[in-house]
This record gives structure tokens, sequence and C-alpha cells, in this order.
């Protein structure tokens, strides 16, 4: 199992779009946050750590509704395809490659995938229907900072059915699995 510890007491990421607009469903504010943690590595930085066996996460901290993730990522480590669980979300990549695939179905093609490529410094920001699988790319190891409104209680992961798209397999609650 992944190391997760409790929240630190972290100050809260500063400036007019450091909140999330509270009924709206716009995820922008959440990529503002991850920017805002993203620009303290004295806040992140000696949390780090790396695991050779999976990725590694720990809760950063928290705010107003919403919860800060710093995740690491050795070449090859990856998620299943989940959600998370009807949350909004963002997330910058600190260093390294991710390459994230997201549910695109269409019409004909319940079940296809879009491949995008997130270089360090890409953030990227999704709605509560969002379903995904993130893998580390390249020769070196990435690190990412996610940033969820409100804080994650569940996440779904997926099997990829050619003819139903996505079929959820197992949900993860919070203080359980992770």
């Amino acid at each position: 199992m992944s190391l997760t510890r409790p929240a630190r007491s972290l100050p809260s990421p500063t400036g007019a779009d450091a909140r999330p607009h509270r009924g709206s469903p716009s995820p922008e504010p959440l990529a503002q946050i991850a920017l805002n943690l993203a620009a303290e590595p004295s806040l992140w930085l000696p949390l780090l750590r790396f695991d050779p066996d999976q990725r590694w996460y720990t809760r950063l901290t928290r705010g107003d509704g919403w919860e800060a993730w710093l995740l690491s990522w050795l070449p090859g480590q990856g998620t299943d395809l989940h959600d998370h669980g009807g949350s909004r979300g963002a997330f910058t990549v600190l260093s390294g490659a991710l390459q994230e695939l997201t549910h695109s179905p269409t019409e004909t093609d319940p079940s296809r995938l879009t491949e995008r490529m997130l270089p360090s410094g890409q953030v990227r920001a999704f709605g509560a229907d969002h379903i995904h699988q993130v893998i580390g790319l390249g020769p070196t190891a990435a690190v990412s900072l996610h940033v969820y409104d409100p804080a994650l209680t569940v996440m779904n992961r997926y099997h990829l059915d050619a003819e139903r798209g996505p079929v959820i397999v197992e949900t993860d609650r919070a203080g359980t699995a992770w």
C-alpha cells in the first residue's frame, strides 16, 4: 500500500482565484489552487517520496471543501481507469511527464479513449463526470499535484467494455482504500 499521511496544516493558497466558486461546475478555480501550491515547493518538496513498487501519494493540504494531493510516478507506474466520485478536479505536472487516457465516447464507439501527453508545467482541469487513466512517461520520474472539490470520498475503477463503455468493477472509499 502506498504511504498516506494525514493532511499537514499548510497555509492556504492565496490570490483572488484561490477558492473554488461554490455551486459552479467549472473546475478552473481548482487549477489555480494547484498552480498556487505548485509555486511553493517548500510546502511539498520535503514530503516527496518515490516507491519502486507503485505510484506514491499523500494528502498535502485541504481548504474550504477541497483537498490537494501530491503524487509521484516512476516510469510506467499508473492508475486504473477511474473517476473521482463526482468531484471536480485539476492537476499540474511538477516534473517529468504523464500520459492521460480520457474516456471520450462517441455514438459509434462507447469505449473510445483520447490520449493526451502532459509535460512538466502542464495543468489539466476536469469536471465531475471525468473518467481517466494516468501513467508516468519517459525515462525519469514524474511528480504531480492534484486538487479535488469536494474532497474525495469515493473513487470508482472501471473496465472498458467495447460495447457498453466503462463498467464499474470496484469502488474505493476514503479511509478504507486510501
